[in-house]
């Protein structure tokens, strides 16, 4: 019988990270301390919970992360008007303050999935196309546009850009693939699908996720409902008064060669990364949620946690660089003689793109250690309005009938 050979692990050390010789470019898949703060999972997963629909913010932003997403990306047909845009609008709200509850859509043709709410939120994104169509140009957004492109990207169309958004979020995969089609099909005539990228997370009570690096992921975030988070990620209105109680969306899709992760030793992993494999704390310390300590160095004078790290290059170097994150893991089927086609959904919500998520991006882009396993693909920015008030309201209505 021919022995197996079992690949030996490739070893990366702290010298070879010294000043960033691993990598250069921007992936920023949200490892790294961007915020202060911890937010954990929901300890039980009740599917007859519901999300309160009606408020000034729209749920599925502030909300606990729920297992499952699905994010749709849509383009509006040529001959849409802005009374169209205004009666899909109406559409997705009755629809959906209807299927959060746990009751069917009007035009709901299987109503005994609508019965298992298991939190589901859904949430609506503009794109920059609507505003000029709905002839409020003077109301968009000034960082209401594509990212500027990075050295590292490698966009596809088939996951980038979109004139509206859906996020669609629920414990229970049934419930979500539900919601997608019935929200799809009841719009059909008035915008066609650009993309969609469904996502999954899961985790232990009171813990952080995992992504497919099998890193913990998400150790720091902005918590809802502290005067950070309402400074940070609602808008006041101060600049565009429609907006109040809005936020931001930056959407990423960032592919995953875990084909040759699989070949870096844990070492290496924990260097390109600054946290422990084992429990997520940093380098410097001995629980997840322990500050790291950017300056401290060993017996031969190296850096502890290599200045070429993720969560050295994504940590923020003031207060306006903070961002609430909620990444989903996906796992989609392989090309032809590959193992795995896996990666993260990234997305980050914030009051201005410019001020808060173009630093940490633009220094991702210079050197991130993680990025000779990461890679960009897919790229949307969406304003994502403020919530509706009572029933009788529409999403978006703060916009068209300011």
């Amino acid at each position: 019988m021919a022995e197996r050979n079992e690949p030996r692990p490739v070893r990366i050390n702290r010298r070879r990270l010294l000043g960033g010789g691993a990598a250069a470019g921007a992936a920023g898949i949200g490892l790294g301390m961007v915020a202060l703060t911890q937010r954990h999972e929901p300890d039980t997963a009740d599917p007859l919970e519901t999300v309160p629909f009606y408020g000034a913010h729209q749920a599925g932003i502030a909300t606990a992360p729920q297992a499952h997403a699905a994010f749709v990306a849509f383009d509006l047909r040529p001959d849409t008007t802005r009374a169209d845009l205004i009666g899909l609008l109406r559409i997705w709200t009755g629809d959906a303050a209807r299927l959060t509850q746990g009751s069917p859509a009007l035009a709901d043709t299987e109503p005994e999935l609508a019965q298992r709410p298991a939190r589901l939120t859904v949430t609506v994104g503009f794109g920059p196309a609507v505003f000029p169509l709905a002839e409020l140009e003077h109301r968009r957004p000034a960082w209401l546009r594509p990212l500027p492109p990075f050295s590292i990207d490698r966009l596809e169309p088939s996951w980038t850009g979109g004139d509206l958004l859906l996020q669609i979020c629920a414990d229970e995969v049934t419930t979500v693939s539900h919601a997608v089609r019935v929200l799809c099909r009841s719009v059909s005539s008035l915008v066609t699908v650009r993309w969609v990228q469904r996502g999954f997370r899961n985790a232990e009570p009171g813990k952080s996720p995992r992504n497919l690096m099998g890193q913990v992921d998400g150790t720091v975030n902005l918590v809802p409902d502290t005067p950070e988070f309402d400074r940070l990620v609602w808008d006041d209105g101060t600049t565009q008064p429609w907006l109040a109680g809005g936020t931001s969306l930056v959407l990423r899709r960032i592919a995953m060669t875990l084909d040759t992760w699989d070949e870096i030793d844990q070492e290496g992993r924990e260097l390109s990364v600054g946290r422990t494999v084992a429990n997520g704390a940093p380098l410097t310390g001995t629980d997840e949620f322990d500050e790291p300590d950017f300056t401290a160095v060993d017996a031969n004078g190296i850096p502890v946690i290599p200045p070429s790290s993720h969560i050295a290059r994504a940590h923020h170097t003031h207060d306006g660089e903070r961002f609430l994150r909620r990444g989903y893991n996906y796992d989609d089927a392989p090309q032809p003689g590959r193992i795995s086609n896996s990666g993260l959904v990234f997305t980050a919500y914030q009051r201005d793109v410019d001020a808060q998520f173009l630093p940490v991006q633009g220094r991702l882009a210079e050197v991130d250690a993680l990025n000779i396993w990461t890679t960009p693909i897919g790229s949307a920015v969406f304003v994502m309005p403020p919530g509706v008030s009572a029933p009788g309201d529409y999403l978006g209505q703060s916009l068209f009938e300011a």
